[in-house]
């Protein structure tokens, strides 16, 4: 067991070190990111030195059950696709564009309709496509508008990973937690929409607060307008998002798994796109940029950390950190142990680990607090080091390529002022409806 856990921890420890030191390693003209080299690493370790086993592992991966990760990973995978092809469109940065129009020179009517913007889409997206989509045009919206893009940034990133709670599909966290116990989309959604919206609201105020004096300058600069050229192709993707969405929410219903029907409607629109393509004689550049942009290295990283759990719970170590947290309060002991775990290990790996956790609570109500809790601190964890999601990790890296400073000091800025109190603001809300 001791192996197990001395070889856990080193592969965590590593893979912070390297998203803080050196988060991405050329070949060529190609860059890799080494967080999930070294959690890929952690694993292969384990097979090495006898203490994975690989009919355990094995048996996990092709066990027809909710908390399967290669379901979990087709339904995130999917979802990703379709988002992100309304982003090649231009869609997300179109719409923010005439939102922010609508600001004139008032700097807080500009964050505020900021706010908005990034919660709503995030609701109906995720929290990691929004990063990707906001967090360029932000930069570029700042400079040409001449005002300090850190409120803007600081609303997107909070608003991204705050209103990600609501639906299953708006953080993969949400995704593995939620079907690891069976929960479906909108049993998931009557207990998440209360805790969303009180730590939305919170997180608004103390932001406000936070750039108050910043926000009372004025805007000295002009806007550029972004507009979708392919209108065809847009309404094809919007048709396909909003289609799968209604499926999801009635997915229980209907008797068909979730990451089917994200993934037939992942392979709906990408026919769409190449019949429309040789239509038109034109190659389907939308699509090559979509796939390009999918974060497929989620995938090894996902299994790796599976791996590594599946080994610590076969080792009895999940067992015994259920005990040593117990069940009483466990609304409030597992909120705030995941919030502070996620930024240790990041969410994800977090994620992982948690659910085998409570699986050993064996059910009840203190389960049903201690998985919703789970929830919570896993997306509000996100915003209070960088390392608390792969968000996050987008996010400073795409800051780092436009001259953007935001380093660990703001995160923690952001993190004690802003996700503390958005984090007892969901709990509290969690205590109402459950």
């Amino acid at each position: 067991m001791w192996a197990t856990v001395a070889i856990s921890i080193i592969t965590c420890a590593a893979m912070i070190a390297s998203v803080l030191f050196f988060p991405q390693i050329r070949l060529g003209k190609v860059s890799i990111g080494t967080y999930w080299l070294i959690t890929l690493a952690g694993a292969l370790l384990l097979f090495a030195v006898g203490e994975a086993d690989f009919g355990t592992v094995g048996k996990a991966l092709i066990a027809d059950t909710a908390i399967n990760p290669l379901k979990i990973l087709a339904l995130f995978i999917s979802m990703t696709v379709l988002s992100i092809f309304l982003d090649e469109l231009g869609f997300f940065s179109a719409l923010a564009s005439a939102v922010l129009k609508h600001a004139h020179t008032g700097q807080r009517r500009l964050f505020f309709c900021l706010y908005a913007v990034v919660s709503i889409l995030t609701v109906f997206t995720s929290n990691d496509i929004i990063i990707l989509s906001f967090t360029p045009f932000i930069c570029y919206f700042a400079k040409s508008a001449g005002i300090k893009p850190t409120p803007y940034l600081a609303a997107e990133f909070v608003a991204a990973n705050t209103c990600s709670m609501a639906l299953i599909i708006g953080n993969p966290t949400n995704i593995y937690l939620a079907t690891a116990f069976d929960i479906d989309f909108l049993q998931y959604l009557k207990v998440s929409i209360l805790p969303t919206v009180f730590a939305g609201v919170v997180a608004l105020g103390m932001l406000y607060l936070l750039f108050f004096k910043q926000l009372r300058e004025p805007i000295t600069g002009t806007a550029h307008t972004v507009k979708v050229e392919d209108k065809p192709m847009l309404i094809v993707g919007i048709a396909h998002l909003a289609v799968c969405t209604v499926l999801l929410a009635i997915s229980s219903y209907i008797g068909v798994e979730m990451w089917l029907v994200s993934v037939c409607a992942m392979g709906s629109l990408i026919l769409c796109v190449l019949i429309a393509s040789l239509i038109r004689r034109k190659p389907p550049t939308v699509l090559k940029g979509c796939l390009k942009r999918t974060p497929f290295a989620l995938i090894p990283f996902v299994l790796s950390m599976f791996v590594i759990v599946v080994t610590l719970s076969d080792k009895g170590v999940t067992s015994a950190i259920c005990e040593a947290l117990g069940s009483e309060q466990s609304i409030l002991t597992y909120g705030l142990s995941s919030f502070a775990a996620a930024n240790l290990i990041n969410n994800i790996p977090m994620s992982v680990l948690y659910s085998q956790i409570i699986a050993h609570m064996g059910g009840g109500q203190a389960a049903l607090g201690a998985l919703y809790a789970t929830v919570v601190g896993s997306n509000l964890g996100a915003y209070f080091t960088p390392i608390g999601a792969l968000a996050g990790i987008m996010f400073s890296s795409i800051l780092n390529a436009h001259g953007v400073k935001f380093g660990y000091k703001d995160f923690l800025k952001i993190g004690v002022s802003v996700a503390i109190p958005a984090l007892f603001a969901a709990l509290g809300a969690l205590y109402i409806v459950l």
